[in-house]
């Protein structure tokens, strides 16, 4: 069975994540971290889903069973994990989320003692390790060996002080009106407290988790709330997490979302004027606009492409020595000052550009126009191979000859199908994807 998807184990807990399986990777992940032991502990964080009391303790059995040391900070966003594995000397970290997915889901997310996401060969190593009844059956210690676990909860001010050494000191968000939508997620405490202290006027949305609301209605994929709340206290920005934090989506004053493509521009270019951008680019995902790519270009700028997940777009980064980069969903990546993705990192370096810039944000924060692009997910049956697929290539060859862009993949973590098209006319564009549509849906669930 494939545990490890495009970020970490995930799937609906109860059925696919059990407490069994929970405790079984939590063993191979111990086992595989003691080779490489420094100090023999762990972190542990999660997320605000009620099924996160259940993985937690499967966790911390499986880690303590194999020797371990488990450190136990409660919700917590998934950068701040990544942040505190090394500031605080563990030799990994865990994180409990299935990030933007409903409360049903959970996921189990891993970090090295440098606090970066774990590389597919080290994944590899630990599923093999999962799987192995009489690895798992070695790893066993007994006595005095037996690993013990303890709860720290007043670990959150760290986080804060990384997060508005972030910040400009010679900026302050005093004046600014600021609507944030915490997804009832990981961020509902932190993400208040650092603006607040920052100077700014908060209006908080969703900060009342219940264990089943995470996600629900609110947050990075459901912006009306936020949307209407700008608008109704006239706000000059809002802000909306995601479940876990590591995702940020943007709403301008008028109450109208903002592109992510178009902060990574706005972004990107704010950090090179500034004289902070390194590398000579960015980087996003072959699903960014091409008109990112194209504004690039014309500033002097490259626009460096990976697949889909923010691990990915880090490896890039790491490549060609670049600091910035993040994905159109949200994922924003800025180096200097985080290890991953960081929707309250990447949300003041926003409000840092919005500040110097002296200008709104419906203004600022859209240095280009987007070329018309459509998105569509299709539920499939089977992830038949793309290559095995009777007539597919004939499909794409017409789209290719009508001068428009595609990506086909299937998702990581879910049985989709995701379809992407762009071009400049957006009637022949519409036109080709419900051809693809129909396409698809013959083939896969015909």
């Amino acid at each position: 069975m494939k545990l490890f998807g495009t970020d970490g184990v995930r799937g609906e807990a109860g059925s696919f994540l059990t407490a069994e399986l929970a405790m079984r990777v939590a063993m191979a992940a111990g086992i595989y971290f003691s080779e490489h032991a420094r100090t023999k502990k762990i972190l542990l964080g999660k997320d605000t889903r009620k099924s996160g009391y259940m993985i937690e303790n499967a966790i911390v059995s499986g880690l303590t069973a194999v020797g371990y040391d488990v450190v136990q900070i409660g919700p917590m966003p998934t950068p701040a994990i990544a942040f505190l594995t090394l500031n605080m000397r563990c030799d990994a970290g865990i994180m409990i989320s299935a990030s933007h997915n409903p409360y049903e889901d959970n996921g189990i997310k891993f970090f090295d003692a440098q606090g970066n996401k774990l590389s597919e060969e080290i994944e590899a190593q630990i599923e093999e390790i999962a799987q192995d009844k009489a690895r798992l059956e070695a790893g066993h210690v007994i006595g005095k060996s037996i690993g013990a676990a303890k709860r720290i909860d007043d670990v959150i001010g760290r986080y804060i002080v990384q997060l508005k050494n972030s910040f400009s000191r010679e900026l302050t968000l005093q004046g600014l009106r600021i609507v944030l939508d915490t997804a009832n997620g990981a961020g509902y405490k932190v993400g208040p407290t650092v603006l607040e202290e920052l100077g700014a006027e908060v209006i908080v949305l969703h900060d009342k988790p219940n264990g089943v609301n995470i996600n629900e209605g609110c947050g990075a994929l459901h912006t009306k709330d936020l949307r209407e709340a700008v608008k109704q206290y006239r706000a000059d920005i809002g802000l909306a997490l995601d479940g876990d934090a590591d995702r940020l989506i943007v709403v301008d004053e008028k109450g109208e979302e903002v592109d992510g493509d178009q902060i990574l521009g706005a972004l990107g270019l704010f950090l090179h004027q500034s004289g902070k951008l390194k590398g000579g680019g960015i980087v996003s995902t072959v699903m960014s606009n091409q008109a990112l790519e194209d504004t690039m270009n014309e500033n002097g700028l490259k626009l460096f492409r990976s697949n889909v997940g923010d691990k990915y777009v880090l490896e890039v980064m790491r490549e060609n020595g670049i600091n910035f980069g993040g994905e159109q969903s949200g994922h924003i990546i800025l180096h200097d000052y985080a290890k991953t993705g960081d929707g309250l990192v990447s949300a003041l370096q926003v409000l840092a550009l919005l500040l110097t810039s002296g200008q709104k944000a419906s203004k600022v924060l859209r240095p280009f126009k987007l070329y018309p692009q459509k998105l569509v997910n299709i539920k499939v049956k089977v992830k038949k191979p793309l290559d095995q697929i009777a007539g597919l290539s004939e499909e794409l060859a017409k789209i290719e000859s009508a001068h428009m862009r595609h990506l086909i993949r299937y998702s990581g973590t879910e049985n989709k199908l995701r379809l992407l098209l762009e071009g400049k006319d957006s009637l022949v564009m519409e036109k080709a994807m419900g051809e693809l549509v129909a396409f698809f849906e013959k083939a896969l669930n015909g």
